[in-house]
Parts: C-alpha cells; structure tokens; sequence
C-alpha cells in the first residue's frame, strides 16, 4: 500500500521582505577592496595554469558551493565570468537561491535557529518563483541555470548586478545547476514540480558533461563544495572519458584545484587509507588525487574564500 504524504496544501507562506536577512547587498565585498593578505605560492602556480589554458581555448571550470556567495564574493564570481577567466559554472541548488534573492531584494540569508522554530524556515512566496521558473525550463528543454540567470538579466531585478547567473547568461557561459532533492528551502513549497526540478536539472548536468568533454588542457576548480562539486565533476569526467577513449582521444592533461580550509597534511598526491577520516572526504581523494592520478595536476589551496578568491582574481586581472 502507498505510505501517505505530507499536505504541502496546509502550509502557510509569507512574503520576503518580511523575514529578517543575515546578510545584505551592503556586505557584498567590491572588486577595488585591497585583497587580504595571502602568501601561499600555489595560488599564483594556479593561476599560471588558468591563464596557460585560456591562451589555448580549454575550460576553466569553477564548481562551488553556496557560502561563496554569502561571505560577499558574488562580484568577483560574477567579474571571472564576463572576463573569459571562468568559462563554465556548477552551481548546487543553494547558489541559484541565494543568488536569486539577493538580485530581486538586495538580501539573503535567513536565521535558520530563528525561523525553524516558528516552522517559517524557507517558506517565503518570492523564493518559490525559482519552482516556477524550473517548470518553464523544463518546457523549453533547457537548464535551471540558464533559465533562472535569462530572468535575472532580463526581468525586474534591481540588485542584478550581484547576480553570477545574470553574468552568465548575458557572457553566454554555461552556469549549471545540481540540485539534490530535498535540500533546498524551494522544495518545500506548494509549487514545487519535482519532475520539472529534475528534468532542468538533468539538462544542466548533461550541459556540464560537454564541457567536462573538453576539460584536456584545462582547469577544474572545486571552491567550497565537499559533495556536489566532487561528485558531479566525477561522474561527467567519467562519461567525458568514455566517449574519448571510443575516439582515440584523452582527457588526462589538465588542472585540479580544491579551496577549502580543512586541514589535509602534507601528502595530498597519494589518498589517505580507510582508517582516515580524510579518506571520505570527497575534494580530496577524487579531485586531487584520482581523477589526475594520470597525468594531471592538483593544488589544495587552504584558507578562507574571502582571501583566497580576491587573490586569484587579483593575480588573473593584474590588480596591484
């Protein structure tokens, strides 16, 4: 017999700029800011790498997770993108909110302590317009990313400038989304579609496995992603490799990057043994260390994304 299901018809939503936000357009770091102090050598290695394969035509791939964007970071994302230093975006679905909200309001972030105990927590109306917009994605076979970055650019959006998926779009670089069921506060609504969630979601992950395709010679770049970024880069490398041994070809030459503060040791060329925790840390064992076991190379760049990100971007473009 079929288990019962909960009645998201009872829930009670209410309107954005009623909640109380953590975080505001007022904090998002500008580009003239003198970058903090960073003296790690691989970070300047790496962007030799970056700038080795843009003169070349590869991708540069930056997959992250969501706490970029909420420590301000979303103007040098967004200014990687329009400059050709970052030619493919893999967002999880956390970004495509955050990104959504602070573009339409000027702010994000919710009290999670705060509004679960009122039951409140991620259910707000404007929110929900990104289910919709899943919905429209799905009928026009396209992806989240584009659908949700065409209706930033193009719609009533007075904070698009902060928006990565607006830069995306109008610099028509591929910003794909992986959405995991369930972990975003969007899936809690009423309108939530979870076969159109999935199909856009799928085409974007398919989207991702084409450039993925073209990844010799290039740079994959996992910012803040201990999950989705791993995992996703791994099963569309392996489809990628596939598809290039059948034509004689490789995907092996290219460049691995991991941002994160974890400590990892010294020996990240080699992965650590089961009896380690660090083995079932996925940015470790399957960016660093497996998927350029063959003749790639890898950086593990510890420190917070506030110094680390403004470092490269400084180093990319030539700021003093």
């Amino acid at each position: 017999m079929p288990h019962p299901v909960f009645d998201r018809s009872r829930l009670r939503l209410r309107p954005l700029f009623e909640r109380v936000h953590d975080f505001t357009h007022a904090q998002v770091i500008p580009l003239e800011r003198p970058a903090p102090a960073f003296d790690d050598p691989q970070i300047e290695a790496l962007s030799v790498r970056i700038r080795a394969a843009r003169q070349t035509g590869a991708p540069v791939i930056l997959s992250m997770g969501a706490h970029v964007l909420k420590v301000g970071l979303s103007l040098y994302v967004a200014d990687l993108v329009r400059q050709g230093w970052v030619t493919a975006l893999a967002l999880n679905g956390a970004c495509v909110i955050h990104d959504f909200e602070m573009a339409l309001i000027g702010a994000t972030t919710e009290s999670v302590a705060h509004y679960i105990q009122q039951g409140q927590f991620g259910l707000w109306t404007d929110t929900g317009r990104i289910n919709a917009l899943a919905g429209e994605a799905a009928a026009e076979g396209i992806g989240l990313g584009e659908r949700v970055g065409r209706e930033i650019a193009t719609g009533d959006f007075p904070y698009r400038h902060l928006s990565i998926l607006a830069a995306a779009y109008e610099s028509q670089v591929p910003a794909t989304v992986h959405v995991g069921i369930g972990y975003d506060i969007i899936h809690e609504h009423p309108n939530c579609d979870g076969a159109a969630l999935g199909a856009a979601s799928y085409h974007d992950f398919l989207v991702f496995a084409e450039v993925v395709r073209h990844l010799e010679g290039g740079v994959f770049l996992n910012y803040g992603t201990a999950i989705m970024g791993p995992e996703v880069y791994l099963k569309a490398l392996s489809m990628a490799r596939n598809v290039a041994h059948q034509e004689g070809k490789e995907i092996r030459h290219f460049t691995t990057a991991v941002f994160d503060l974890i400590d990892l040791g010294n020996r990240l060329d080699t992965e650590a043994p089961k009896s380690d925790p660090k083995y079932y840390y996925r940015p470790f064992k399957t960016v660093l260390v497996r998927t350029v076991a063959d003749g790639g190379e890898s950086f593990y760049i510890r420190g917070d994304h506030t110094a680390t990100l403004p470092n490269l971007w400084r180093l990319l473009t030539r700021q003093a």
